[in-house]
């Protein structure tokens, strides 16, 4: 059956919820991983690090829960979405926080929403329409020129911070799909926690492995407990829960305030400056993505039925 108009309010509302808690990472990603002449950690201790973090906190929790096993058709599903979301996004954005501003990079991963809309087309066996795919690319080739114009004075380590950052987009479009669709017949907060234990046989190692030999600023770890704790597990509880309550479709618009949310908070965290080019981009970005949500996507009759059940 169909989400009621509550279900679907409260969906929005943990929806805004998780988006708020995922706006904070980019600033608190580039507090702990420093900047080129004042290094702090490594992005791969950071992605892998804040992951063995929330799988200690998700054994607890399915514990707590006694949660029941994952049927054996989730597995597959929960090792992709681990991949787009344990591993990927956690990895490139870690690595690429180094080398560019978090004001930058949340232009950069201001066409997630239409990432992620592409993907459930795909998974779902949608057909998105023409305006949408021309919203799609006209939203890329917004970040593509972004990043062409800022990598001028910059050189080299910007256009590669900038693949990674488009890279990471990916995964994580990927890694919201697959988790929101697990969402439907699993536990919401289950799935990250699932995702998060069977990803510890490699992130455990790889972190113990990549821990800093050089003194780290408090504030760095500071930042390193809040990707831990909020960006890789609450977050998730919120987010995976909105998604689950008020459908895919209409709580994933709630992506559109997050790179202006990253932008604010790098401010305070940073001290970051807005500029008027960044917030023109950012603008024009969430703008296009805006419009690219309202174009019509033509959904199959078993995705339709799938949708009436949730």
């Amino acid at each position: 059956m169909s989400p009621t108009s509550a279900q679907i309010n409260k969906g929005l509302w943990l929806g805004l919820l998780g988006i708020v808690i995922f706006a904070v990472t980019l600033p608190m990603t580039r507090l702990a991983v420093g900047t080129p002449d004042a290094p702090q950690m490594s992005g791969m201790f950071i992605a892998l690090g804040r992951a063995v973090v929330a799988a200690g906190l998700s054994a607890l929790f399915l514990l707590a829960t006694r949660a029941p096993l994952p049927q054996r058709q989730n597995w597959l599903p929960l090792a992709i979405t681990a991949a787009g979301v344990v591993f990927g996004f956690p990895l490139f954005t870690s690595i690429a926080m180094r080398y560019v501003e978090a004001m930058h990079a949340s232009v950069i991963v201001g066409v997630l929403p239409l990432a992620t809309a592409a993907v459930g087309a795909v998974l779902h066996r949608q057909r998105p329409s023409t305006g949408f795919w021309l919203c799609a690319a006209f939203g890329s080739a917004l970040v593509v020129a972004f990043a062409v114009l800022r990598s001028g004075a910059a050189g080299f380590s910007i256009h590669f911070a900038d693949m990674l950052l488009l890279a990471a987009m990916l995964c994580a479009a990927i890694g919201y799909g697959y988790g929101a669709r697990l969402s439907q017949h699993m536990q919401a907060e289950h799935v990250i926690c699932w995702a998060l234990l069977i990803s510890l046989p490699l992130t455990l190692p790889l972190a113990w492995l990549n821990w800093p030999t050089a003194p780290v600023r408090a504030t760095a770890w500071a930042g390193f407990a809040y990707l831990g704790v909020f960006s890789m597990w609450l977050g998730f509880f919120a987010w995976y829960r909105g998604l689950a309550l008020g459908g895919t479709v209409r709580v994933s618009q709630v992506q559109l305030v997050q790179p202006f949310l990253s932008m604010l908070f790098a401010v305070p965290l940073l001290g970051e400056r807005l500029d008027a080019v960044t917030v023109g981009f950012g603008i024009a970005v969430i703008a296009t993505v805006f419009i690219g949500k309202k174009m019509q996507i033509q959904p199959s009759t078993q995705n339709s039925l799938i949708t009436s059940r949730t």
